[in-house]
């Protein structure tokens, strides 16, 4: 019997999205060639809108979030420039700092408490089609073995082999730059009454992205209190560079600092970060799908790094993807539903595009770029700026189609709280839709025959004037209304959840 979703790849997306199957009774298979997971120091945390869907899950506080619903942040950056969000009516930025690796382990652990069959050193080679499905091929510890499956989904990162394998064209740029990144320890005499560090000749080492005349260089301590160095130069590198290390980081150093920046090993137990980037590749995939197989993170996109976009991006498209994923396997999908995952998302991946680029634009070198720094730093000043940057930067300026002229309607669900004390984002927990009816129990009867797909929820909204809101199990609304007529209910829930029961 084949499986219902093979899934190559058990990085965070992967694992989130085996998670999200598990949720909607779906079976999945996750593969990835790694003997286990990594303890290569990716990304150090979470910002956007993925906080508020983790909080959904209930993961908020598993992954190291305080009691009560997140809290939104006073300030962000862009290209190394402060964006201050103090003061903002609704400010949707938030941040979780957790890094890669913890992140990855906690997700595997809810993955195989729901079941899941996580797969560590089981590789996927290739791949065939049918109109029944797909055909994977595996090598394992035990040799090569095929597994075959109604769905296949490539979370197997930016040269994923399942792209390839299904001949989808991955378009974009790569930037003319050199980046290096490293775990260091800097000498303590250095240390500065303001906890910065001094380098003799340059002055204070700023946190974060700082951009000079030569170059850029970064600077932050990571959640483990690790100190993390970099710089960013234009050009390439030669073929076939030997391997990165600190002597090399201390050179790059010196050309973009001016000085000798006494940068040392670190200290404490590995791993250890050390590690170039020849290029910043911008790409997107053509198609986000071909025939049952779908990509998914960093294989239908890759962008730069700076401001933290990856995850954001990255994680929404696993949550979005997974009840549509669900509701095909399970037979009660409406026609197109699974189209929607790449009409919704891919455009999202456009905009992430798009600011990642200005962030590099802006981080350049050279007296030009100084002076449209020096114009945007002015522009940051204004609060209307300051909201569009917020809303970009969160992605909570992202509508869906959903084809409801409400306010509400195609955006991710406010975080309202109920009469009883509950919030909206505990409502979503299971992953299940929910009609959330507060008009005193007068859409019961237009929900009926849908109960064993959406959960009714009878209860008052505080300050808020809706009387009814339809949450699709991705936390966007999916039709709302003020009124306690019900127009359009009916539809929307053939819309996105199937036929009525009865018919």
């Amino acid at each position: 019997m084949p499986e219902d979703v093979v899934i190559a790849g058990a990085g965070p997306n992967g694992l989130m999205l085996a998670c999200e199957l598990a949720l909607a009774g779906v079976r999945s298979v996750v593969l990835d060639g790694l003997p286990g997971p990594s303890d290569e120091p990716k990304a150090n945390g979470l910002a956007g809108q993925v906080i508020r869907l983790m909080d959904m899950r209930g993961l908020y506080q598993v992954l190291g979030g305080p009691d009560g619903p997140p809290e939104p942040l006073r300030e962000w950056i862009f290209a190394g420039m402060q964006v201050d969000l103090f003061g903002l009516e609704e400010n949707p930025m938030h941040a979780l700092m957790i890094q890669q690796p913890r992140l990855v382990r906690l997700l595997e652990k809810r993955a195989r408490d729901f079941g899941v069959d996580v797969r560590w050193g089981h590789a996927v080679t290739g791949l065939t089609q049918s109109p029944d499905g797909v055909s994977v091929t595996v090598e394992g510890p035990d040799g090569i073995y095929a597994l075959d499956a109604t769905f296949l989904v490539g979370a197997d990162g930016g040269r994923s082999l399942v792209r390839k394998a299904v001949g989808i064209d991955f378009l974009g740029s790569t930037s003319n730059t050199v980046s290096r990144l490293a775990d260091v320890s800097l000498p303590d005499e250095l240390l500065g009454d303001d906890g910065r560090y001094v380098i003799p000749g340059f002055g204070p080492l700023n946190y974060r992205h700082n951009r000079l005349d030569d170059g850029a260089y970064i600077f932050f301590r990571n959640p483990t209190g690790r100190t993390m160095f970099g710089t960013v130069e234009p050009g390439r590198m030669p073929a076939d560079p030997p391997p990165m290390s600190l002597d090399e980081l201390r050179e790059s150093a010196k050309r973009v600092l001016g000085v000798d920046v006494p940068l040392q090993p670190p200290v404490g137990p590995g791993p250890r970060a050390m590690r170039r980037m020849d290029g910043i590749n911008t790409r997107l995939a053509e198609t986000y799908r071909a025939g049952n197989v779908l990509l998914l993170g960093d294989a239908a996109h890759v962008h730069s790094p700076m401001g933290g976009p990856g995850l954001n991006l990255g994680l929404q498209d696993t949550v979005n993807l997974g009840w549509k994923l669900a509701a095909r396997v399970k037979g009660w999908a409406p026609e197109g539903l699974l189209d929607t995952y790449e009409s919704e998302r891919r455009p999202v991946g456009e905009r992430v595009m798009m600011q990642s680029l200005a962030q590099q634009a802006l981080i350049a070198p050279g007296p030009e770029v100084g002076a449209l720094r020096t114009l945007f730093d002015e522009l940051l000043k204004f609060h209307d700026v300051r909201d569009h940057m917020a809303n970009l930067l969160a992605g909570s300026d992202v509508r869906y189609d959903v084809q409801d002229s409400h306010p509400l309607s195609g955006y991710l669900v406010p975080e309202l709280v109920l009469d009883d004390g509950r919030r909206v984002a505990e409502l979503l927990r299971e992953g299940r839709p929910v009609l959330l009816d507060s008009s005193g129990g007068g859409f019961a009867a237009s929900a009926a025959d849908w109960d064993d797909r959406v959960d009714l929820v009878e209860a008052r909204l505080g300050g808020s004037s809706v009387s009814g809101m339809l949450v699709r199990p991705d936390g966007y609304v999916a039709w709302a209304t003020d009124s306690v007529s019900g127009q359009g209910l009916p539809a929307a829930l053939e819309r996105w959840f199937g036929p009525p029961r009865r018919a």
